[in-house]
């Protein structure tokens, strides 16, 4: 029988995998196929689930999985890829030596080793394209094993490592959060939130993710209300909208006076209503 799985590893690193005639359930640890060896995770989803969450990810190139989850992992091998991690530390210290000495202008954020030790992963966020070769060939050296550099970004950078929001709780980011998308300013501005970069930026220095969260829900409860700036005739004659609370689902309308006063929408639209049936000031009986 042919199963789909979605493996986790270290930090938010997820990949998907075919298995065949094995028992399997979300929270196993697995061995699967890596690059030119085999590699340790966590079964985080299983078939339709896991089919699903890759196609919303984009992460599923081909209907079926080229790589394949070997077996389930042994408590040796689990107690290995325990002492691995411990590893990993020792190996992006020796890195950030090697970068120092070579004098490139890069942050070296993680090490991650591939299970089997043929390969090691190091992570890196820069503001400009770096020339490491020179680097590859030290830590290769340094290593023995092949190395492969990548550069992240600095949300990618907060996803890896963690760390706690304004909102007092562990980033979405390095939780739960599937995929990075992209936020605009334009979210803030729909919600009428402050835009004051301090107030709307994440860890990261980037514009918060859970912007996005109650997005859609703005948009639609906005168009219960009139445009700000927007002038209409009411039983008070013309007057401008000054401002909009979708909470308390009331306008504020301020005359040519300058005169303000504030109405739910219920009232509004009878004014409104009232205003459009009884004729215009000016205009003949």
């Amino acid at each position: 029988m042919r199963g789909f799985a979605e493996v986790a590893f270290k930090a938010t690193r997820r990949e998907y995998y075919r298995y065949d005639a094995l028992d399997l359930s979300p929270g196993d640890q697995v061995i699967v196929q890596a690059d030119r060896g085999e590699d340790l995770g966590r079964v985080t989803a299983l078939g339709s689930i896991a089919e699903r969450k890759c196609s919303s990810s984009g992460g599923c190139a081909t209907p079926v999985p080229a790589k394949r989850v070997i077996r389930p992992a042994s408590k040796d091998e689990m107690g290995r890829a325990q002492h691995m991690r411990t590893d990993e530390d020792i190996a992006r210290q020796e890195t950030r030596r090697h970068v120092q000495r070579h004098g490139l202008r890069m942050k070296v954020t993680d090490a991650e080793w591939q299970f089997d030790r043929r390969k090691l992963y190091v992570y890196f966020t820069a503001e400009r394209r770096v020339d490491f070769r020179a680097l590859v060939r030290d830590l290769a050296s340094a290593f023995r094993t092949r190395i492969e550099l990548r550069q992240i970004g600095v949300r990618d950078e907060a996803a890896r490592l963690g760390g706690v929001g304004r909102c007092g709780r562990e980033l979405c980011c390095s939780t739960w959060l599937p995929a990075l998308k992209p936020v605009s300013l334009q979210l803030a501005k729909d919600q009428s939130l402050s835009l004051n970069p301090s107030q709307i930026s994440g860890c990261c220095g980037r514009l918060m993710c859970c912007l996005m969260y109650e997005h859609d829900t703005y948009v639609e409860a906005r168009r219960k209300f009139p445009r700000e700036g927007r002038t209409i005739r009411t039983a008070q004659g013309k007057e401008k909208v000054v401002a909009v609370n979708i909470f308390k689902e009331t306008i504020a309308l301020r005359d040519a006076e300058g005169v303000r006063r504030t109405v739910s929408v219920a009232e509004l639209k009878e004014e409104v209503a009232a205003a459009r049936r009884s004729p215009s000031p000016g205009r003949s009986r």
